[in-house]
């Protein structure tokens, strides 16, 4: 008996909608909203730091003025206060690359114990950092820093960089991750070949956990360089300060009119502003496949 060739369904012609699939109006217009509210500040800064103090406010904020002056404006940023911003920039890159590296390892480490070792009171445990990930980082701030007087590390780089290597969240999501990544039967093949623990972990485990560890060193990279608080309450010493604690300074400046403030000084907060950021898409767009696949390891069913 011939059996009669399978009919496939005829493939949706280029620019069609594939059948069943259904335009959704109000959901098209909440997605240009939230792309709208995301774009607009960042198009607004781009053309704000082409401008003079003067042109901020006498001209419409959304596009440019008849005498763009971006280069002057980034000369100026870099000399003014004799290159401090330079050295904000740099205290930022240390202080945002020692944590978020320090983190990752952190929560790797933490994340493949808790999902391929069992020991007393790992339920426990774990509970313990789930209910970490719900406190904010603002209230543990003071008692951070009484601990850290104590400790004699206050106004010191370690006052910004260890609280920062704790990453509840990170933990968590390397776990999950790991329980997946991290194959048993590769795990007892290095023991039974006589491999420690340690050259397991650094040499095998580390290698198959890496997009979930991109994942949590770009979200520390991010909350540490955007942080603000603790450095405000840890640090003294303007030489220490990172770029948001510094242009903080300078915007305090320019509104108060303090000494060493200048007319201009607003405009260099803005360009100051839109420099500080450029780091942070460049290690987006360059860790982005890693980051998309290690954030999609959140929704693994256990």
């Amino acid at each position: 008996m011939v059996s009669e060739p399978v009919r496939q369904a005829p493939a949706a012609a280029p620019g069609r909608r594939r059948p069943g699939a259904r335009r959704s109006t109000p959901l098209t217009i909440a997605m240009l909203a939230a792309l709208a509210y995301f774009l607009l500040p960042l198009c607004w800064l781009l053309i704000a730091s082409t401008k003079s103090t003067q042109d901020l406010f006498n001209t419409f904020g959304l596009w440019f003025s008849h005498a763009p002056q971006l280069l002057t404006n980034v000369k100026e940023t870099f000399a003014q206060d004799d290159g401090v911003f330079l050295r904000w920039l740099v205290n930022t890159v240390l202080y945002a690359g020692v944590s978020a590296v320090g983190a990752a390892l952190l929560a790797a480490a933490g994340g493949y114990g808790f999902a391929k070792f069992r020991f007393r009171g790992e339920r426990a445990a774990f509970n313990l950092v789930l209910g970490a990930v719900m406190v904010p980082t603002t209230a543990l701030a003071i008692p951070t820093y009484l601990l850290f007087a104590k400790a004699g590390l206050v106004n010191t780089p370690w006052a910004i960089i260890l609280p920062s290597l704790v990453n509840p969240f990170g933990l968590y999501l390397m776990r999950v991750y790991a329980q997946d990544a991290v194959p048993d039967s590769l795990l007892e093949a290095a023991r039974i070949d006589g491999a420690g623990e340690a050259r397991i972990f650094f040499r095998i485990v580390l290698r198959l956990l890496g997009p979930g560890l991109v994942t949590v060193l770009l979200f520390t990279l991010v909350a540490t360089w955007n942080n603000y608080f603790l450095p405000l309450i840890m640090l003294n010493d303007p030489d220490l300060y990172p770029v948001t604690v510094g242009l903080s300074s300078w915007a305090a400046q320019a509104q108060n009119g303090g000494a060493g403030s200048s007319s201009d000084m607003l405009a260099l907060v803005v360009t100051g502003s839109l420099i500080s950021i450029i780091p942070l898409v460049v290690a987006f767009l360059m860790l982005q496949r890693y980051w998309q696949s290690g954030l999609a390891a959140g929704g693994v069913k256990q």
